[in-house]
């Protein structure tokens, strides 16, 4: 019986330990736009503020930069480096960050 209770224990302590791997990763890629959008999405005046943000209009955005329905000066080439799962994940990290 108590195997069982390790066997749990040790599957739980694995699952939280890649869910907070997880985040760390969005976290790590949301640094990476911290340059023009500000950390955690809390830009500067001039530029896009991407905190609080609708999650479904962040990622069509994204997605649209990154196929090149939507001109830009760097963000077309900065999507290209993500998959459309990241992308996902990336605006749903923002639409979660308070405005």
């Amino acid at each position: 019986m108590k195997a069982y209770r390790y066997i749990l224990a040790a599957g739980l302590l694995g699952a939280a330990t890649l869910a907070q791997a997880q985040v760390d990763q969005i976290e790590v890629w949301a640094a990476a736009c911290a340059n023009c959008h500000g950390t955690n999405g809390h830009a500067q005046p001039g530029m896009e503020a991407l905190a609080g943000k609708d999650k479904d209009e962040l990622l069509q955005k994204l997605l649209d930069y990154k196929s090149g329905r939507k001109p830009a000066t760097l963000m077309h080439q900065i999507s290209k480096g993500y998959s459309d799962d990241e992308l996902r994940a990336l605006a749903a990290y923002f639409a979660a960050q308070k405005k």
